[in-house]
């Protein structure tokens, strides 16, 4: 069995590692891949958000099964691409992917089906933020909508360090 996984970080260098344990696999190839990766893989110079280029390296190399590690290819709609051209490939939809992409749609949806989650609040102007901020309860988390690759929340312990992050993550 021949795999390819998409991504260049530890998320996928774990993937490579527990892939290589496979007796069913053959080969495995990861675009783009990184020096880690290369020990345990081929890595393929095919950035993860090319999803012409990564399905047709997956054609022509017989690919058997794609498995997407990165948030950013998943929100995009490379599963989508790749299940129009009939590969085989493991990582949600795009429209299942905006779960991971939109904290706000997260967040609205679990509200919407009493999903357990904490108090949040969505804002679309700073000055509706700051406004907010003025009678909130500290430390308070906020968030940046959005993919942000694991950097996006601010924890603020006053009100003073959150108006200095809404002014970061909004201006």
């Amino acid at each position: 069995m021949k795999v390819l996984i998409v991504g260049s970080g530890g998320r996928e260098h774990a993937i490579a590692w527990s892939v290589s344990q496979s007796k069913k696999v053959d080969k495995i190839y990861c675009a783009p891949g990184n020096g880690g990766i290369s020990q345990i893989a081929e890595c393929v110079d095919i950035a993860a958000m090319e999803f012409d280029k990564l399905a047709d390296f997956a054609e022509k190399n017989e690919i058997d099964l794609t498995i997407i590690g990165m948030d950013d290819p998943l929100v995009g709609g490379i599963v989508d691409v790749f299940e129009e051209r009939g590969l085989r490939v493991f990582g949600p939809r795009k429209n299942a992917a905006i779960i991971e992409g939109s904290k706000s749609f997260s967040k609205d949806l679990m509200k919407k089906y009493n999903i357990p989650t904490c108090h949040y609040e969505t804002f679309n102007s700073p000055e509706e933020a700051l406004l907010y901020l003025e009678n909130a309860s500290f430390p308070i988390v906020l968030k940046a909508d959005g993919l942000a690759l694991g950097k996006g929340v601010l924890i603020c312990q006053t009100l003073e360090e959150a108006e200095a992050g809404v002014t970061t993550l909004m201006l």
